[in-house]
């Protein structure tokens, strides 16, 4: 899948040095995931109800 197309985001928490971020883009099946200071690097496709309930359950911490 080619992934140029689609918008990756950083939170807003992210500092602005970069530093150990992830960025995050809505891919068509699935919640893309990637560090920041490796955009070519290995990235994890997590599909859309997944990652609602791994966000879910980091909020709940």
């Amino acid at each position: 899948m080619e992934l140029t197309q689609y918008r990756w985001r950083k939170s807003s928490y992210s500092a602005a040095n970069g530093g150990d971020c992830i960025e995050v883009a809505d891919l068509p099946t699935a919640i893309g995931v990637r560090d920041s200071k490796d955009p070519d690097g290995p990235q994890l496709h997590i599909p859309h109800d997944a990652f609602k309930q791994l966000t879910k359950a980091i909020k709940n911490l």
